[in-house]
Parts: C-alpha cells; structure tokens; sequence
C-alpha cells in the first residue's frame, strides 16, 4: 500500500472515514511559525501538529538542532490531536511534504497507521475544494504508541555504516561538498556519504514522482531493495523524506537524527569535503 493519498483520495475520505484524523504540519527551516497560516485557512478538520515542540525537542548543541523526541512526549501529543488506536492518519505541509515527513515517521514507528497528502496544502487549494479557518480542538485521545526510536541511528553507528551500506547524504549538493552551510558550526559531509538530494524525487509542483523514478535514482548511487540504506539531512528533518520516498519505491530505510547539525558540533568527528566518491 502506498505512503501517499492523492488530494481526491483525501476529499473521498473525509465524507466517509469517521475515524479519519488530519494534521497539519506547516513549518520551514529559518521561516516563521506555521501556525498563523493554518488558522486562516487549512483542511476541513485538521489539527495543528507544532514540529518544534511536539515532533523535536530542545536539546544541547551536540545533539543536532532537531533531536528525536521520546515516545511519550509523542504520545501526549497524539493524544492532544485526537487520536485514537485504530485511527488512520493523514499528514501534510506546504512545503513538499518535508516537515510532514517528519510526523509521519515519528508515528508510524509508534504503530500508527498514517499517510502523507501528495502535494500537501498547495495541491488541496488548487483544486477549490473546501477549507476552514480557525484552531480545530479536538477531544483528547488514548492513543498508545510503541517506541519510536527503533529506525534510528546513533552518531557512532553512522560513523561506520558506509562500510556496510550506503549512507545518504540527502542536502543540497553545495551543502555536501562543503561550498557553503548556512546553519551549522562546519561545512562538509560524514566521510563515505553519497549524496542524493530529497528534491530529487519531487516533481516541481511538489508532488512525489512515480516509484519507478525513485528506483532509478536510487540505483544510479548503488542502491537496490537489498542494499542496507540510511539517510541524514541538516537536523532530520528532510531524512525522514527521504526515507517516505524509499518507502515509497519499497526500501526501508533507517535516519540519523542527530544529521549534520550533531556531527558538526560534536568533537573529533572527521570531516569530508568535494565530490562524492566515485
């Protein structure tokens, strides 16, 4: 089953799925809150799922700017959002789907059945369907996750997983090669890295390209359905599309959440800089 639902599948869903629960989750990296923009207008039902507070937390600087949450604080979340066991959950963002990749991972690790809107917010506009205004309060939940940290990688086991995988640095190229870094303390990339930006399995409305094209470019770095795979991004964020997009193509894939941000302020961590090998 796909990770997606198309904009015609959701509108399809809200009139009959009275156990449908929807979260927006608009946010960018360096821009303002999300939140304003979704109480002027948002899908009909949706609640705001906050990226900073609910799905990250505040951490020292040597353990990324985004670090992973612990299931309880997802969980006391979830709950605040309405959700129950057995309800399915569909996420989406204005932003191709980046920062809904993010709650998605989080809570389909916590045992959640949830999908990602394909083209997010922008695709549901476009087609003149209905919206709302307003904060959406739902009644709690009782949703019970389980751990959620199960596809994670500690900075140790990233250190070494080029020797037995391909370790997907998921940035802008400029960013990998270490031309510039507009967020972190050091430019560069975690040595045997290949990098293969996330943007690369979108299309430029925003929406995910076929699963066919995802194979393709993840066969041109090395990688098949039986190739061990992790992804780290910036702060983990965008490496959790990544991994929606493998998912996508039916590849498991594992994130560094910690990403650049913890390599880069972590002591004695070597830096690789230039194009990837090969």
């Amino acid at each position: 089953m796909s990770h997606l639902v198309s904009v015609a599948e959701l509108s399809d869903l809200i009139d009959r799925e009275p156990r449908l629960r929807i979260l927006d989750v608009r946010w960018r990296l360096g821009g303002p809150d999300g939140y304003p923009d979704y109480l002027e207008a948002h899908v009909p039902g949706a609640v705001y799922a906050d990226l900073e507070t609910e799905l990250s937390r505040h951490g020292r600087p040597d353990e990324g700017r985004h670090p992973l949450p612990d299931t309880a604080t997802v969980q006391d979340a979830a709950r605040r959002w309405g959700l129950d066991d057995g309800d399915a959950v569909i996420v989406y963002d204005d932003h191709g789907g980046l920062a809904a990749a993010r709650a998605w991972w989080l809570l389909r690790q916590g045992g959640v059945d949830v999908r990602v809107l394909d083209g997010g917010w922008p695709a549901w506009r476009a087609t003149g369907l209905p919206v709302e205004s307003g904060a959406v309060t739902p009644e709690p939940g009782t949703v019970t996750l389980t751990d959620i940290g199960g596809g994670s990688l500690t900075i140790d086991e990233v250190a070494v997983f080029p020797a037995s995988g391909v370790l997907l640095d998921v940035r802008a190229p400029e960013r990998y090669r270490g031309e510039t870094e507009p967020y972190d303390p050091i430019a560069g990339h975690v040595p045997g890295a290949i990098n293969l930006p996330t943007k690369a399995h979108l299309t430029e409305d925003g929406t995910v390209r076929s699963a066919d094209e995802i194979r393709a470019n993840l066969a041109a770095i090395g990688v098949t359905a039986e190739t061990p795979v992790a992804a780290y991004c910036g702060s983990g964020i965008t490496a959790a599309h990544t991994a929606l997009m493998l998912a996508e193509a039916g590849i498991d894939a594992k994130i560094f959440h910690g990403s650049w941000s913890q390599w880069s302020n972590t002591p004695g961590r070597p830096v690789a800089t230039g194009p990837q090998p090969g």
